[in-house]
């Protein structure tokens, strides 16, 4: 399990929704307050975001330390600004490795991508029926073990399958793909991810055969004006709305929110 973290808004600086805020990604790293599953997210984290001035390729950065051991963060915290921000903190799931191949944000050109939640006993179950839907360059794309990193591909697969397929309709339609094929093997998964291109937010709170790990949006906080802001868990006191169990939200480049039910 890992905490999620997203952010479309005004230009601020990374530390200021990172690292700053009273129960930040570098709190939630060694105190979670929601996560069921696991006590830690110690296994390493990342970062990804967009020039606001340039149209650019997307940056990530990615350590297998803990979040609250890297000593980089503070300094690219105080330099880094942006209005498109997604990071998460790793809880490894068992039996997948710790390596930098498999940190999180996985991108594919101007998308980037974050997952929190698993797969039960992936390399036994779904691994090879995912490979199966893949073509050539989202199966390409995969670079470490991870069932996150699979669900990425799934859904890359589905934008390139499908033209002028949108983050909404292709999360749904492999959210589609995955529950079936967990029905039939009788097996549960997790799926709560964030999508950006640098314009939008996707996300989703979904799972099969299990309760969703939590999953809030906040928009336009005093401290955080035009602004909407999606994590796993608040990050400070304010008016922070519940996703719904099994749902798909978006928010749109004029931060409008829209809540979809599955």
């Amino acid at each position: 399990m890992c905490r999620l973290l997203g952010y479309l808004g005004e230009p601020i600086l990374l530390e200021s929704i990172v690292s700053q805020p009273e129960h930040s990604l570098i709190v939630q790293g060694y105190q979670p307050r929601e996560m069921k599953e696991g006590l830690l997210n110690a296994d390493g984290f990342g970062v990804g975001w967009y020039h606001h001035q340039k149209q650019t390729l997307p940056f990530t950065y990615k350590n297998i330390q803990p979040i609250w051991n890297d000593i980089n963060l503070n300094s690219l915290g105080r330099y880094i600004e942006s209005g498109c921000i997604i990071s998460y903190v790793r809880s490894a799931t068992p039996g997948q490795g710790i390596d930098v191949s498999n940190c999180q944000p996985f991108s594919y050109k101007n998308i980037l991508f974050i997952h929190n939640g698993y797969i039960d006993k992936f390399r036994f179950t779904l691994y090879k029926e995912i490979r199966y839907y893949l073509k050539e360059i989202p199966y390409l794309l995969i670079k470490g073990n991870t069932d996150s990193e699979h669900i990425f591909a799934l859904l890359i697969n589905e934008i390139l399958s499908n033209i002028g397929c949108n983050f909404k309709h292709a999360l749904q339609e492999i959210l589609g793909i995955l529950t079936e094929i967990a029905k039939t093997k009788e097996i549960k998964f997790l799926a709560n991810t964030i999508i950006t291109d640098g314009h939008k937010l996707v996300a989703s709170r979904f799972a099969q055969g299990a309760t969703p790990p939590s999953l809030y949006w906040l928009k336009d906080d005093p401290h955080f004006p035009n602004a909407v802001i999606i994590a796993s868990e608040p990050l400070f006191l304010g008016r922070w709305q519940k996703f719904p169990e099994q749902s798909i939200v978006t928010v749109s480049e004029s931060l409008d929110i829209e809540i979809y039910q599955l």
